[in-house]
């Protein structure tokens, strides 16, 4: 996943519409980026010369100097930044000479330097690492940076001079990444309410503080209900199921809550919860499913329900303000689906065979319930939500002989990052890479490394913070503390986050298979912003639309079972032996198991975005719950049994993290992924002809061109939906 920046340059889409972070970071000069800030007619205050995001960072790559940088730092960094970039915009906007592409484009890509350098990096922290200090710093300024958006995008003496020279482009003989460039941004003003009336912008400009505001306060509450319901338990017993380094870890997670003795099982961000396969007392199931489904419903100040009622409500306002009957239309304008009914369309061809799997899934569970039921000579009950993955597995031990426990001591974290996601990457790619106890981190679990290229130079530099913290946000991403652009001389710093279960001092951190899936997947955000090779910012790396970004992210995927790569990561953590090749096929043999499942939980949280943001502005304020239920009925994804990946009240994708009226490009970008597979597999899969080619054609070119014409110039033809359904064990479901 991507995680979304508020602003940065001034050239991001006002209402969170943009991609997320851009790559970035470098080996430039600091004199490379700080004359850029130097055309600022604004003086520093005298204390700002010492503030660590005055200047540059003197480090390789620019990387963010963290044991100088202070929780007091951000704060006046990001209102300096922002009084720098005003200035500097204002100058554009004020200039005497007639708009050009060189006095208005690219001195508009040239701003905001300041700013980005510190919202990167604050945009990090806060979503990593926070504290109380930081939450306020995002609460207090996340309106002002609303209105510091607003007060770019709807300035109209700046957007005659970008219409002026968007008027002109086909006479300017612009190179083609250049001509991209005065699209895009046209785009963007308009798609933010440049062309509006001033007592419309005015409307405007005041929505769209009240969304920043609410957009924070859903963040931090839910950060805030997620450790709040973490459920405790005093009787080892209740846990039975678990193993003992998932004991431990319980163990000290209750220690570190100041529950010593007491077992504490932290929440992800997602519906179901890891444990919840193991564990073997039902009344534990379900007291840890129903923290989590409930976690931020309690009716006390981290409710998160009056708050995204209001969001809903809000954006559907804002949407007809400017000209859209709903928001989704609004957010899906400059997507590669174009509108609300093309992703419904494409979501309506998988709900039905999702489902239908599902239900024969559910018919194997419920056998399974009510063989074991007789065995013990206690009476059956009726499947639920918390009873599927602990009998899930049951089923999947029964079918195909196959234990997750049996798995993971093949999975340990750095041999699968070393000698798999890395191994992948050289194997394709050429990249090495060497870890850097140099570079400072903002959390000792942090790890750096340097990337080089297939010619032996430096790439980028690639941070990895992969355990659970209490402070860190759910779910995984990846994003940029420095953004690619060859205009300002910097070169890609990315890192990705995860929330994987940290072990006890001492132990290995063993992954599930999924675990390693994810590394995999976020490793692919990772290669999509270290191949960046942009002139200009706004283009580069990931900044691309929300339903094509995830597609090298799940591309990347397919190499964590490629025979060659997984052969050589996994193996057992205390012999180095590798996976006997018997559990190897036992594990292909299930790979398509609740695949039914897994897609219906998908499918119905991306049903249910959609639903909340093809409300119409005249819409009624909603109740979270009974919406919640009536939208999941209406699309026939009601199942039970199967609840939807994310509930509304805590749907951090949606309300927090920019992919509202989105989260239906995870299932569009999968059909893309799979379809592109089929390309390596038809031309001899995992070789660096093929890396090469596709580092060429798609990694390297951030939105330097339209994404649909992109993709089919390197596939050689349109995607097609059919290997996406046959991966996903969906191909002529319905019908059976």
């Amino acid at each position: 996943m991507f995680r979304l920046r508020l602003l940065v340059i001034a050239t991001t889409v006002a209402l969170a519409a943009c991609s997320p972070q851009q790559p970035g970071g470098a080996n430039t000069s600091p004199a490379t980026t700080s004359s850029v800030a130097a055309a600022s007619t604004v003086a520093a205050p005298a204390a700002m010369t010492n503030n660590p995001f005055f200047q540059a960072s003197t480090l390789p790559f620019q990387a963010p100097p963290f044991d100088k940088i202070t929780d007091a730092d951000y704060q006046p960094a990001i209102e300096e930044g922002m009084k720098r970039q005003l200035a500097e915009v204002q100058q554009i906007a004020d200039n005497p000479e007639p708009p050009t592409f060189e006095n208005t484009y690219v001195a508009m890509e040239k701003s905001g330097v300041m700013l980005n350098r510190v919202m990167m990096v604050f945009g990090a922290v806060t979503g990593a690492n926070t504290d109380d200090a930081l939450q306020k710093v995002q609460e207090t300024e996340a309106p002002k940076l609303a209105a510091h958006q607003d007060a770019i995008y709807l300035n109209d003496k700046l957007f005659q001079r970008v219409e002026a020279v968007y008027n002109q482009r086909d006479t300017l003989k612009l190179d083609p990444e250049s001509a991209r460039l005065v699209e895009v941004v046209h785009r963007n003003f308009v798609h933010a309410g440049a062309k509006l009336s001033d007592a419309d912008k005015t409307k405007l400009k005041a929505m769209n503080q009240e969304a920043s505001t609410l957009s924070t306060a859903f963040t931090n509450k839910l950060l805030a209900a997620t450790k709040a319901a973490a459920p405790v338990f005093d009787d080892k017993s209740k846990l039975a199921g678990l193993s003992d380094a998932e004991l431990a870890a319980a163990l000290q997670a209750g220690k570190d809550r100041k529950e010593d003795g007491k077992y504490v099982l932290t929440l992800q961000n997602t519906t179901q919860q890891p444990e919840l396969q193991d564990l073997s007392d039902r009344a534990t199931r379900q007291q840890l499913f129903e923290a989590s489904w409930n976690r931020a419903e309690q009716g006390d100040a981290n409710d998160t329900r009056k708050t995204i009622e209001r969001l809903a409500q809000l954006r559907a306002q804002e949407a007809a303000l400017l000209g859209y009957p709903n928001y989704a239309a609004w957010k899906l304008d400059d997507q590669m689906a174009k509108t609300p009914a093309t992703a419904m369309d494409f979501m309506d061809k998988l709900a039905p065979a999702a489902v239908a799997r599902a239900k024969r899934e559910a018919a194997d569970i419920q056998m399974q319930i009510d063989k074991d039921q007789k065995a013990l000579k206690q009476p059956t009950f009726k499947l639920q939500p918390w009873d599927w993955n602990y009998y899930a597995e049951q089923v999947r031990k029964a079918k195909y002989d196959l234990d997750e426990n049996q798995i993971k001591p093949y999975f340990e974290l750095d041999n699968v990052l070393k000698n798999g996601v890395f191994y992948a990457a050289n194997q394709l790619y050429g990249l090495t890479f060497k870890e850097r106890k140099d570079i400072p981190v903002y959390q000792p679990d942090v790890r750096v490394f340097e990337v080089f290229d297939k010619d032996g130079k430096s790439l980028a530099l690639f941070y990895c913070d992969y355990f659970k913290r209490d402070n860190k946000g759910g779910g995984a991403w990846m994003d940029n503390f420095v953004g690619q652009s060859r205009l300002l001389g910097t070169k890609p710093v990315i890192y990705n986050v995860a929330n994987f279960a940290k072990p006890a001092a001492g132990q290995p951190a063993l992954l599930s298979f999924d675990d390693v899936i994810t590394m995999f997947h976020e490793f692919g955000h990772a290669l999509h912003g270290m191949f960046a090779d942009e002139q200009y910012p706004t283009l580069s790396g990931t900044n691309t639309a929300r339903d094509f970004v995830e597609f090298p992210s799940q591309f990347n995927e397919h190499w964590a079972t490629n025979p060659n790569v997984f052969a050589n990561y996994a193996k057992n953590y205390q012999t180095g032996a590798p996976m006997p090749q018997a559990l190897v096929d036992k594990m292909k043999k299930a790979g398509k198991f609740n695949s039914g499942y897994n897609m219906t939980e998908l499918v119905s949280a991306a049903l249910l975005d959609m639903n909340w943001h093809m409300l119409g502005a005249d819409a009624p304020l909603q109740d979270a719950d009974t919406f919640e239920a009536a939208a999941l009925k209406k699309d026939g994804v009601d199942l039970g049994y199967v609840p939807p990946r994310y509930r509304s009240s805590y749907f951090q994708h949606i309300w927090g993290n920019g992919y509202a009226a989105g989260y239906y490009a995870y299932l569009w970008t999968e059909m893309l992924a799979d379809d592109a597979f089929v390309d390596f597999q038809d031309n001899g899969g995992l070789t660096r002809a093929n890396g090469d080619r596709f580092r060429a054609m798609v990694l390297s070119r951030g939105n330097t061109e339209e994404l649909s014409k992109l993709y089919k110039d390197w596939r050689g033809q349109d995607p097609s939906i059919e290997p996406m359904l046959e991966n996903r064990g969906l191909k002529d479901a319905a019908k059976k």
